[in-house]
């Protein structure tokens, strides 16, 4: 893992279309799944119950898949760093994709792609669209296109 560093905002505008590298392997683990759980109120058996999870579509409980997309708020400073900002800000997603269930258990990483940059008042917008994989599954967790504001200092 390398974090792809940015001197500044605007160095961004180089970097378009380049995949900016990938996150430290995550284990989801039941506990983390749990606390999601009480953060949202989601308590469907197929997180929580793991008794009754095991007899389910998936063989044991799965993270929800928002829990798994807050976590790019996780892998995206291990992807990349934007330097000599006053601050920077999450704007958004746009198109937010779970191809693929994580079971409990299971290893999950970040890798980001720069699939946009553009001025805005005051700063520079970009999007970075973010793969979630699951170690040794052929389908992505989810696919969130991330979209931030970096204001220079």
């Amino acid at each position: 893992m390398m974090t792809t560093v940015f001197k500044t905002p605007h160095e961004l505008q180089d970097k378009v279309g380049v995949v900016l590298g990938e996150s430290q392997w995550l284990t989801i683990d039941q506990e983390r799944i749990n606390l999601f759980a009480e953060a949202t109120g989601d308590h469907q058996w197929i997180h929580v119950d793991p008794e009754r999870a095991k007899d389910g579509p998936f063989g044991a409980c799965i993270a929800h898949g928002y829990l798994t997309l807050s976590l790019v708020s996780l892998f995206l400073p291990e992807i990349m760093d934007v330097q000599g900002i006053s601050m920077g800000v999450n704007y958004g997603t746009d198109k937010v994709r779970f191809p693929n269930s994580v079971k409990v258990g299971a290893r999950i990483r970040g890798v980001g792609e720069l699939i946009n940059v553009e001025e805005v008042k005051g700063g520079v917008q970009s999007t970075v669209r973010v793969t979630v994989e699951i170690e040794g599954e052929d389908r992505p967790a989810c696919v969130v296109d991330t979209i931030s504001r970096y204001y220079p200092e």
